[in-house]
């Protein structure tokens, strides 16, 4: 519900906000730096407690953030077992990056470069070309993937030094344009089940000398969403993964390093007008706003033209105690996109006139205009740790 004017407090101060850990332990930091121990050009090692290997898979693991495996010992023992080598051994996990969600992550991943470089910062952001809302995950509606995303990704120039890559995941996957854009390079296979892809993964690692490897998993996610992470069904497929990560590392070449990670954790928020404020049923928030981007936990809100000051100061006075509001500029210049001197300017206009990224257990939903994603119990996006911290769990051969 919203306050009275008189009624909030001091708003959350935008230093406060834990800054994703771009530049040295984040996910876009991840491939360049195996692709540096194997010796690709152009490639900085930038975790820099990573020890290379001539052959490296990384397991990407939709929703299994840092604090969730932490949380579910019993259900998942043989990841618990690695905890403390997560991170070269440090016992520490890694970063996501701003937001936390699995379009802006996969893209960080691929191309090794921060949301404000490669272009994909939110689940849904406006196209400035079109001045409409664009689905970054579902790609929706089409624009030029090329365009869009213009930069090579790791696995491309990892292929072009003669390192041999592979993709292992759903046969849904193969011609997204977000794997376009995100994960292109080298040979994609498709595999319908965990087991098949944990197989052929092990064996797309033995096949050359110097080989990069993906596999992707991610009906983890899919249960939070849908029956949050304190869910039977959730811990289920937790249970499940943990089996398949096991049988991947049990099957390692020599030479090799297994990498298992995530794009973001998640967390559940009740259904009560306390932790679910409704955009669509909330006059002060719709004033002054065209469109409503981003995701419940990471809003992208795009001002009337003339109106950006006092949308900003209504988002803050409404919200500023349960989220950091920042303007564009604001966002960019604090680093919410990674460093501000890698912010491409074409990227610009996509980021809202207001960003607003949660810190307590709360949600903007828009009943009306987001009716699925409204109905999660399990969300993700901010820079909050159960959100923003994921494992870099670590076997070797």
């Amino acid at each position: 519900m919203a306050y009275a004017a008189w009624d909030h407090p001091e708003p959350l101060a935008l230093g406060s906000a834990p800054l994703p850990e771009y530049g040295s332990g984040s996910l876009a930091d991840l491939l360049p730096t195996l692709a540096a121990g194997m010796a690709v050009p152009g490639m900085t090692a930038s975790i820099a407690e990573l020890t290379p290997a001539d052959r490296n898979c990384v397991f990407l693991i939709d929703g299994l953030g840092w604090e969730q495996i932490k949380a579910h010992p019993a259900d998942a023992p043989y990841l618990t077992s690695l905890l403390g080598g997560s991170r070269g051994g440090t016992g520490r996990p890694i970063t996501a990056g701003y937001p936390a969600t699995t379009a802006t992550s996969l893209a960080s991943v691929g191309t090794g470069l921060p949301p404000g470089a490669h272009g994909l910062p939110g689940y849904t952001v406006r196209n400035p070309a079109t001045r409409e809302l664009m689905n970054q995950l579902r790609w929706q509606p089409w624009t030029d993937p090329a365009a869009w995303q213009p930069y090579p990704t790791v696995f491309q120039l990892a292929q072009d030094a003669g390192v041999h890559c592979a993709q292992v995941s759903s046969p849904t996957f193969e011609r997204t344009p977000l794997t376009k854009v995100a994960l292109s390079g080298g040979t994609f296979h498709g595999r319908l089940t965990g087991e098949e892809r944990m197989d052929l993964a092990a064996e797309q690692l033995g096949a050359a000398d110097r080989s990069l490897v993906y596999t992707y998993y991610a009906e983890l996610d899919g249960a939070g969403h849908r029956y949050g992470v304190d869910s039977d069904t959730w811990r289920g497929q937790l249970m499940h993964v943990d089996r398949l990560v096991q049988r991947l590392a049990e099957q390692l070449p020599p030479r090799s390093a297994l990498y298992v990670t995530a794009d973001h954790g998640m967390v559940d928020i009740p259904f009560d007008e306390q932790h679910r404020i409704d955009f669509d049923e909330d006059w002060e928030l719709r004033a002054g706003v065209a469109l409503l981007g981003g995701e419940g936990r990471a809003r992208h809100v795009y001002a009337v033209p003339g109106a950006e000051n006092d949308v900003l100061t209504c988002w803050r006075e409404v919200l500023g105690e349960q989220f950091w509001v920042a303007s564009r500029d604001e966002a960019i210049a604090a680093g919410w996109f990674g460093p501000p001197d890698s912010f491409d300017e074409r990227v610009y206009e996509r980021i809202g006139d207001v960003v607003a990224a949660a810190h307590d257990d709360v949600l903007i939903i828009a009943s009306e205009r987001e009716p699925k994603e409204s109905a999660m119990v399990g969300n993700h996006g901010s820079m909050t740790p159960a959100e923003q911290l994921v494992p870099l769990l670590e076997v070797r051969s």
